[in-house]
């Protein structure tokens, strides 16, 4: 009798594949987020530059692109390593996405933290 009543109640169970495709949503959301802050700190980054005078170096601007194209690089390599915590399992790719979202919102406080330090 006991069976039947664990049967009758509704279960609330995700398949790998939807666990996955939750990780994969979030980040999507963490990506665009980042993307408008980048663009926020972009203006910014030209903005200081149009103030500074002849340098030697890189401009803000183009200090920003190269670090940014550096991060995501790192994060790209530090989320496949992570998710090798899985490897060859069904979790692996939501590990992997898992971890591109929480960097990625920690990069866009970055990116935040950027435009307001001058």
């Amino acid at each position: 009798m006991l069976v039947m009543g664990a049967l009758a109640t509704p279960a609330i169970a995700q398949t790998q594949a939807d666990l996955t495709a939750q990780a994969g949503a979030d980040w999507k959301r963490a990506d665009a987020a980042m993307n408008v802050q980048y663009r926020t700190t972009m203006a910014f980054m030209k903005t200081m530059d149009g103030h500074a005078g002849a340098t030697n170096g890189p401009t803000y601007r183009q200090a920003l692109l190269a670090s940014q194209r550096a991060w995501l690089t790192f994060r790209d390599a530090q989320c496949v390593i992570q998710g090798y915590g899985y490897r060859g399992g069904s979790a692996e790719p939501m590990e992997r996405l898992a971890c591109m979202a929480a960097l990625t919102r920690e990069r866009t406080k970055q990116l935040k933290d950027l435009v307001w330090q001058r």
